[in-house]
């Protein structure tokens, strides 16, 4: 075998490799240049956004400024995501847990197949349902709720006659959203090192006391990455909002009246086809606001899982 055929594979690797490395460069550079191109376009559209008139920010002139504006719709939107998560969260780790620990092997692969299937179904599906089955499916509960509660400040009444309320879609956002936050941490259930949860075993441990002592540490910062995606798509969320709620540029933090706050995507999504003129700028400045917000959540959750999990897990 001569000189020259011997370092042929080498140099073919070396290839593959240069080819791979600039393939991933390109495409993490566009990434870069996407995000850079979006938020300049935000940005640039905004300007006009921040000295508007309060004819020009509605035609009701209630608004002295954009921020007054911009204010209630910020608190929606935080407030909705939150709710779903703090209903989504439980049942996202219950579901995962039971697919990876509990479940028989060909349930499991069910169980796993139709949650992945959930998450594929369109938003507006999920605002149909939320509207035609699940708002007057509640209400009654919504009521009961009412006078049982109803000296908690939350639950206080009057109920909304239709059921939809801002609670009713934050449990339709919760329902969005389980299925990303279960897929995500039933595989990282599933990479708890086996030797971890057969050594509790051998301790004398319960399976459940397995899970508290060797599953659920090693998850810990998988569920928190988890948990924040999933926050990312509550907050995004625009068709389901918009279709079940009947919003109301308003802070209320009443979870079963008639008037709601609404959120910042499904305010762009009802208002800008009647808008012109520097009103669309003001929609635009808020979808900046979002953009903002859901950057700063991003990058919380990174922050958290470097310094919870040093890389465990996820």
């Amino acid at each position: 075998m001569t000189a020259s055929t011997a370092s042929a594979p080498r140099s073919v690797r070396r290839l593959g490799d240069r080819v791979f490395s600039g393939a991933a460069l390109t495409g993490g550079l566009i990434i870069l240049v996407a995000l850079a191109a979006v938020a300049i376009f935000l940005v640039a559209q905004s300007i006009p956004a921040i000295g508007a008139r309060s004819t020009d920010i509605d035609s009701t002139g209630q608004y002295p400024n954009f921020w007054a504006y911009v204010g209630p719709l910020v608190f929606g939107t935080i407030w909705a995501a939150l709710l779903a998560l703090i209903f989504a969260v439980p049942f996202s780790i219950a579901i995962a847990l039971f697919i990876s620990h509990y479940a028989p092997r060909r349930l499991a692969r069910g169980l796993g197949a139709v949650i992945d299937l959930l998450a594929a179904i369109p938003s507006v599906v999920y605002g149909a349902w939320g509207i035609f089955v699940f708002a007057p499916f509640v209400q009654p509960f919504y009521s009961f709720l009412s006078d049982t509660l109803g000296w908690f400040p939350l639950f206080a009444g009057p109920v909304s006659p239709t059921g939809r309320t801002i609670l009713t879609a934050a449990l339709v956002l919760a329902v969005m959203v389980i299925p990303i936050i279960t897929s995500l941490s039933r595989e990282i259930f599933l990479q708890t090192p086996r030797l971890n949860e057969e050594a509790a075993l051998a301790l004398g441990a319960t399976r459940w006391e397995m899970i508290r002592i060797a599953v659920l540490p090693f998850g810990r910062s998988g569920i928190v990455a988890a948990s924040m995606l999933g926050l990312g798509r509550a907050l995004g969320e625009t068709f389901a909002v918009a279709l079940v709620l009947s919003p109301s540029v308003i802070v209320s933090a009443f979870l079963l009246k008639s008037e709601n706050p609404t959120t910042i995507a499904a305010n762009i999504a009802l208002q800008f086809p009647d808008s012109y003129g520097t009103a669309v700028n003001v929609l635009i400045a808020t979808g900046l606001i979002l953009f903002v917000i859901t950057f700063v959540v991003n990058a919380a959750s990174r922050a958290i899982v470097g310094r919870r999990g040093g890389g465990k897990g996820i």
